[in-house]
């Protein structure tokens, strides 16, 4: 086997160094000056545009259905949910009962995701009983639809006076003041 000098091995390990160091910085540059690949962009076609119900408009209409309860001495507590029956405000007034704060959610819920009255739907339970078993659901009056260009885009629910028909009558002073 032959010698290599003692200077041709410096200068050999010299290059492969620096040939190491060159692909580890070319695959380290490589992938940081990658661009990011773009994301898809989806045809206008394959989308829909909905409307929602802002949260000021939420609130006045939850306010409105509290003070139509609290003129009659009511306890109640009020609830609007979204399209999607997503929570957007609740009162629970002074005094309500601790049920009433659920009850109202579900209501208001019930309400949008049939785009009717519970009141209404409570007559349904007769000829389709398994309703009752939706979660989510509580099929006693108190629960009004909100809609814009005959769409459900939200739903108001009170619970916590002596009836559902007081209930509703609230809930529809709600719906009011977003008509108004």
């Amino acid at each position: 086997m032959k010698k290599i000098s003692r200077r041709a091995r410096i200068a050999t390990g010299g290059v492969v160094l620096a040939a190491v160091a060159a692909g580890t910085f070319g695959a380290v540059s490589a992938g940081a000056t990658t661009p990011a690949r773009p994301a898809a962009a989806v045809k206008s076609s394959d989308t829909v545009t909905s409307t929602h119900l802002s949260v000021k408009a939420a609130t006045e209409a939850a306010e409105a259905a509290l003070d139509a309860a609290e003129k009659e001495n009511q306890r109640v507590s009020v609830a609007v949910v979204d399209r999607n029956g997503n929570t957007l405000v609740t009162l629970r007034g002074d005094g309500a009962g601790p049920q009433s704060y659920e009850s109202a959610i579900r209501k208001a819920f019930t309400a949008v995701s049939w785009n009717a009255p519970t009141s209404e739907l409570v007559k349904r339970l007769e000829q389709t009983p398994n309703l009752k078993d939706i979660p989510g659901t509580l099929f006693l009056g108190g629960g009004a639809p909100v809609t814009a260009n005959n769409a459900p885009i939200a739903g108001i629910g009170v619970a916590g006076a002596p009836s559902g028909t007081l209930d509703e009558k609230f809930a529809q002073a709600g719906v009011a003041e977003l008509a108004g």
